[in-house]
């Protein structure tokens, strides 16, 4: 009876000292984990959103989903410019006399294509909407349209993934945890968001720490 006593003690003593163990070990691979994770699918939101302001700089809006996107990226062109000053003798009817003037021209030099000078001869652009490490290839969710900012309609755009896609495979209560935190430090919220449909910016909710990291 004592040895059985003894045996459950010690079954027991191991039990609590592993969780002991998980507790404290858990949150640290998590969060290594996670800042990994975290990192690949930044690197694919900045290059969303690159692709967009792209999109943009030649249309004047950005894209509504990634099939348009992707096309543009494939097929399209930057113009090469250069802008120069001129001057010339013009008659001014006013004065009836010959006026000096001035303007710029600006020049093509050629063209360059998006593809090329967004991802360098990559093909990783036909991926865009693919989330990294989602377990059931899960995509970004993307928007566009437009908002009223000072009696204009600016063009904004937004994509994103919820955080739990990225972190499926880790403790369900450190994953909740993750989407209610706010610190200057960290991805605020459930979700990792590049743009706004509210506001008129390109920019992430991830700190700036992902920004100073070399991208592959």
């Amino acid at each position: 009876m004592k040895t059985a006593i003894q045996i459950a003690l010690w079954l027991l003593s191991i039990f609590f000292a592993y969780k002991i163990y998980r507790s404290v070990n858990d949150p640290i691979e998590f969060d290594k984990v996670k800042k990994e994770r975290y990192a690949k699918v930044i690197d694919k939101l900045k290059d969303i959103r690159d692709a967009q302001e792209a999109y943009r700089t030649v249309t004047g809006k950005f894209a509504k989903d990634f099939n348009s996107l992707i096309k543009f990226v494939d097929t399209a062109e930057f113009a090469i410019t250069q802008q120069r000053d001129t001057s010339w003798v013009e008659y001014d009817p006013v004065y009836r006399i010959d006026m000096p003037k001035e303007g710029k021209i600006i020049d093509t030099l050629g063209f360059v294509s998006i593809k090329d000078s967004l991802f360098k001869g990559s093909d990783n652009y036909k991926n865009l909407m693919k989330v990294p490490y989602a377990p059931n290839n899960e995509q970004f969710t993307m928007k566009a349209g437009t908002i009223s900012r000072s009696g204009f309609q600016a063009s904004v755009f937004e994509a994103k993934v919820d955080k739990s896609v990225i972190l499926h495979d880790q403790p369900k209560d450190l994953v909740a945890k993750e989407k209610q935190i706010i610190s200057v430090d960290d991805v605020n919220g459930p979700e990792i968001i590049v743009g706004s449909m509210n506001e008129v910016k390109t920019t992430g909710n991830w700190p700036m720490i992902y920004d100073s990291k070399k991208r592959n």
